[in-house]
C-alpha cells in the first residue's frame, strides 16, 4: 500500500500500476521532502514529476503545498491510475496529468520555468536518456529551480549536463536522490550578454 505522507491529504492511499513502476517508497519520499522543504523547494512551487508511475512524488508535493504539479506518464495504465489518484485526493485544481514521453515533454517550451523537477526512471533507463531530459530541462529552470534524479545506489550520480551541477546526494538502501541545479553563469560569460 502507498500513501501521501503528509500535507493536505497525508495519510490518504494510492493507487499503483499493476505492474511495470517502481513507487518510491513512503520512507524515502518522507526524507526527500524533509530536505526539500528544508530548502524552501516545495510551498508554491511548479513541479514537473517525470516518469509519474503512481503520482506518488508529485502528488506528494501537492499535498504539501505546491501550487502546481504536472505529471508526465509515458504509460497508459500508468497514466490512468495517476488520474484516478488526483481525482480520489480531490487535486484536480492543482495537478495535471499528462500522458507523453518525458524526453519529448521537456523539449517543449513552458511559459514559466519549473520550480521543482522530480525525475524517478525506470532503473534501466540509460544515463544517455537521462542526460537528455536534464539537458533539455536547462532552458525551463532559474537558478533556485531544485531537480532530484532518483536512480539505483548501484550506479552514479547522473549525468548532470555542463549547465547543471549536483549538490546533494542521499542514499537509502537500494535507493540514491540526487539532488541538482542550474549552475551559476561565470561573470566573464554573464557581462558579454
Amino acid at each position: 500500500m502507498t500513501r501521501i505522507v503528509a500535507g493536505s491529504v497525508g495519510g490518504r492511499t494510492l493507487a499503483v500500476p499493476p505492474q511495470g513502476t517502481r513507487p518510491t517508497s513512503e520512507r524515502v519520499r518522507e526524507a526527500l521532502f524533509s530536505r526539500l522543504e528544508h530548502l524552501d523547494a516545495v510551498e508554491g512551487a511548479r513541479v514537473l514529476d517525470g516518469y509519474a508511475g503512481s503520482g506518488a512524488l508529485g502528488l506528494e508535493a501537492a499535498s504539501r503545498g505546491a501550487a502546481r504539479v504536472v505529471l508526465v506518464e509515458m504509460g497508459k495504465v500508468a497514466a490512468d491510475v495517476c488520474r484516478k489518484n488526483v481525482a480520489a485526493l480531490g487535486l484536480r485544481d492543482r495537478a495535471e496529468v499528462v500522458r507523453d514521453r518525458v524526453e519529448k515533454y521537456v523539449a517543449r517550451p513552458v511559459a514559466e520555468p519549473w520550480d521543482l523537477v522530480l525525475l524517478d526512471p525506470p532503473y534501466d533507463v540509460p544515463d544517455e536518456t537521462v542526460a537528455e531530459v536534464l539537458t533539455a530541462l536547462v532552458p525551463a529552470l532559474t537558478a533556485e529551480s531544485v531537480v532530484v534524479v532518483e536512480r539505483s545506489a548501484r550506479s552514479g550520480p547522473p549525468p548532470w549536463p555542463e549547465q547543471m551541477h549536483g549538490f546533494d546526494t542521499r542514499t537509502y538502501g537500494d535507493t540514491a536522490l540526487h539532488l541538482g541545479a542550474r549552475s551559476p553563469v561565470p561573470d566573464d560569460e554573464a557581462t558579454r550578454r
